[in-house]
């Protein structure tokens, strides 16, 4: 029997523990850390582009600028089709091409005679940007917009009082139709077109041409969460390629200082920048197609379901964002392959992710090191659904890992791993165990880089018991994620 004493004791020590547990302080963010409107574009993940301009009924993926107005004749646009197999192919927006690089624009802007508004399709009264923005909203996907730098029809290429209708462009853009999610800067800056019928070659500086710093505020005051796609940011980065791969590895910071649109090392886009001064995380740019523009000759050229696969692993899997384009026909339509390829890559998404593994599987989980030994910061976190929470570990460790073991043997089939990216990005190299049902720990995979999210695909193997390793970390290694799939 206790003792008053020995009861007081008992009850001093505990508040000891306690009060030493919640003493415990969090780790400090380490390096760049992403935006409020970066973390809600991260959530974004996956969505799509819709490209359709003049090019589209000329067959070349870079219109010139000379075709006539009336010659845009999508006589069956239906953004509503547009907004379901995008819903349907599990993406979370879209973003369109309100102007291409042949200058023609896809809403009734007031500054130029070039858009829809001077073509006869329904009279000069059509709204390409405005009725998909609507639709967008409707099936509650986000909406964002590609205005092309570049314009070869307008004559005032090269020159200030282009710069001065481009902003005015954007000003149109993004006050006529409602919340923006991204804002899509290209690279392809200047060269050959038709300049209002001057045929010629117009050369310009990508780094101070465009005048980006005060473009991009303009950008931040009309929409403050829209994010800034450009070669090196502001907000997010071209991933250096358009074969839908994101670098291994792929850190999300970058020396923007470095890069403007179409003045990049493409390396240092394909990787990112460790260390790099600011958040500038990946965004992987596809075409469901050979072109970014509808052609005939490309009907059978539609991408196969085992390709938009491997394509998921490689962009998104590796932490980056996707951004998949469906050309629409010259009638406005998504063509019936792509929209059945789609459809049925939306499904395949489901299914491959359809059976988590649940809490209730897991015996024990424990690390080999826990931020003061404190709850707060245990490797519990990692299984408990919440993207706040999360494993740390003490300052001064670089290696440690985290062990799942199961109350019954599992196969294996997905992971996901992801770190809590509002402290920073961290961890450089890590690889995965599992213990086989004959006792012994095989790895089964490894890969570089997480932040803020890792997707693999595991071997067909039965285990007892998962273990993820991190191997080397820039500073202490944190975790908010481990997610196991099982075969569906």
């Amino acid at each position: 029997m206790f003792t008053k004493e020995r009861y007081f004791l008992v009850s001093l020590f505990t508040c000891l523990c306690i009060s030493a547990q919640a003493k415990v302080n969090p780790p400090a963010p380490y390096g760049p850390t992403p935006s409020a409107r970066q973390l809600a574009w991260h959530e974004t993940g996956y969505y799509a582009f819709i490209c359709l301009s003049t090019a589209t009924y000329r067959d070349v993926e870079w219109g010139y600028g000379d075709a006539s107005p009336d010659e845009f004749q999508p006589i069956k646009f239906n953004p509503r089709q547009w907004a379901e197999v995008v819903k349907a192919a599990g993406m979370k927006g879209v973003v369109i091409t309100a102007k291409h690089h042949d200058g023609f624009c896809l809403w009734p802007s007031k500054l130029t005679d070039y858009s829809v508004a001077h073509s006869s399709w329904r009279d000069g009264k059509g709204d390409i940007v405005g009725e998909l923005a609507r639709e967008a909203k409707r099936a509650g996907l986000k909406f964002g917009v590609y205005l092309s730098p570049w314009d070869r029809h307008d004559m005032r290429y090269g020159s200030q009082a282009y710069i001065d209708y481009f902003r005015g462009q954007l000003k149109e853009l993004l006050t006529w139709y409602g919340p923006i999610f991204e804002v899509w800067q290209d690279g392809a800056n200047g060269g050959d077109g038709y300049y209002n019928g001057l045929c010629e070659k117009r050369i310009v500086d990508g780094k101070t041409y465009y005048d980006w710093s005060n473009t991009n505020a303009l950008i931040r005051e009309l929409q403050p969460m829209a994010c800034i796609f450009g070669d090196g940011g502001p907000d997010t980065r071209w991933c250096g390629n358009e074969v839908g791969i994101a670098g291994e590895p792929n850190w999300a910071t970058l020396n923007k200082d470095n890069y403007a649109p179409g003045v990049a090392d493409v390396n240092g886009l394909q990787y990112g920048e460790v260390g790099g001064a600011q958040w500038v995380p990946a965004e992987v740019d596809v075409s469901i197609r050979p072109g970014w523009f509808y052609h005939e000759s490309e009907d059978d050229k539609v991408k196969t379901l085992e390709q938009l696969m491997d394509i998921f692993y490689t962009s998104i899997g590796r932490g980056a964002n996707l951004i998949l384009n469906a050309p629409p026909t010259k009638e406005g339509l998504i063509h019936p392959k792509d929209s059945a390829r789609l459809v049925e890559f939306g499904q395949a998404l489901k299914r491959e992710f359809s059976n988590p593994l649940k809490k209730s599987m897991v015996r024990h989980i424990t690390a080999t090191n826990v931020r003061g030994n404190s709850k707060k910061f245990g490797a519990q976190h990692t299984i408990d659904g919440k993207r706040t929470t999360y494993w740390a570990t003490d300052d001064n460790v670089r290696k440690a890992s985290v062990t799942i073991e199961l109350k019954n043997p599992q196969r294996l089939f997905r992971i996901r791993l992801r770190e809590p990216i509002q402290l920073g990005q961290r961890i450089e190299k890590f690889s995965i165990e599992a213990m086989t049902t004959e006792g012994e720990w095989q790895k089964i995979e490894s890969g570089t880089t997480i932040g803020p999210q890792r997707i693999l695909r595991l071997p067909d193997i039965t285990a007892t018991s998962v273990r993820v390793n991190v191997e080397s970390s820039a500073t202490c290694p944190l975790l908010s994620e481990i997610q196991l799939y099982l075969p569906y």
